[in-house]
């Protein structure tokens, strides 16, 4: 299961979206992952969401996601939202 912290994802929406305010750690939809060359990447609206094996972050970095937003990418950065495999 991976779990997302700082936000929730908007399942209706397809992007990333306000957290509960009593759920600050939220499940995330099953992701069908496939591999894009850099030039054919959509890269507008979207933030860089860093993947960490476990909450504690730093060296359980795993990989980046581009997660499609409304918002700009900086208030994802400031909130520090984050993907985590396991907690």
């Amino acid at each position: 299961m991976t779990l997302m912290s700082c936000a929730r994802w908007d399942v209706q929406g397809g992007h990333l979206a306000e957290a509960c305010l009593k759920a600050p750690t939220q499940a995330m939809p099953v992701v069908f992952v496939r591999a894009i060359p850099n030039d054919r990447q959509e890269t507008r609206n979207s933030y860089e969401c860093p993947v960490y094996k476990t909450k504690l972050r730093g060296s359980t970095y795993v990989s980046t996601f581009h997660l499609k937003t409304k918002e700009r990418p900086a208030k994802w950065i400031l909130a520090g939202v984050a993907l985590l495999l396991s907690v």
